[in-house]
């Protein structure tokens, strides 16, 4: 099933990005990043509504733990990434590296996955990071708007990373 299609269920501003929220049926079916002037649509159902709360929560708190219920549509290796993933606390990352050795994958696979997951933030992708402690990637991509997010979010929750080439 194809998300990206579908329209906002709501979109929100944030200090990085505006976060186009897509929710069906009690499910949140994806999370994406997109510039910080895309129009802001206010939330069309309660699930959405609850989303958008929970994200102002977290801004408020990087501790804040998200209890939102969504749906992982991708290959079998990518749901096993995502999981692992959803698993990484705040304020703590795990690399590339680390995620694979778990899965049995390699760091290349791990990133593939990262960049495509659906509900990033709630699946906190930006806490993996490459084995040097660098920001590695972010959303298929090695830099621009993208790094300028996963920089964001673990500044937010006070994680250091080196430089974003390592």
């Amino acid at each position: 099933m194809k998300t990206s299609a579908e329209p906002y269920t709501a979109t929100l501003a944030t200090p990085f990005a505006v976060i186009g929220i897509r929710a069906r049926d009690e499910k949140l079916l994806s999370v994406q990043y997109l510039p910080i002037t895309t129009a802001i649509q206010p939330p069309r159902d309660p699930l959405s509504r609850e989303v958008c709360s929970q994200i102002r929560a977290y801004l408020k708190n990087p501790l804040h733990r998200f209890d939102i219920d969504y749906e992982l549509v991708g290959t079998a290796h990518q749901c096993r990434v995502w999981r692992q993933i959803a698993r990484i606390p705040s304020r703590e990352t795990r690399s590339y590296g680390d995620l694979a050795r778990i899965l049995q994958s390699s760091p290349r696979a791990v990133g593939g996955a990262c960049g495509s997951n659906p509900v990033p933030l709630i699946v906190p992708c930006h806490r993996v990071v490459s084995a040097g402690g660098g920001l590695g990637g972010f959303m298929h991509s090695r830099g621009g708007f993208a790094l300028g997010i996963k920089s964001w979010l673990l500044d937010h929750e006070g994680i250091r990373t080196v430089d974003a080439n390592a």
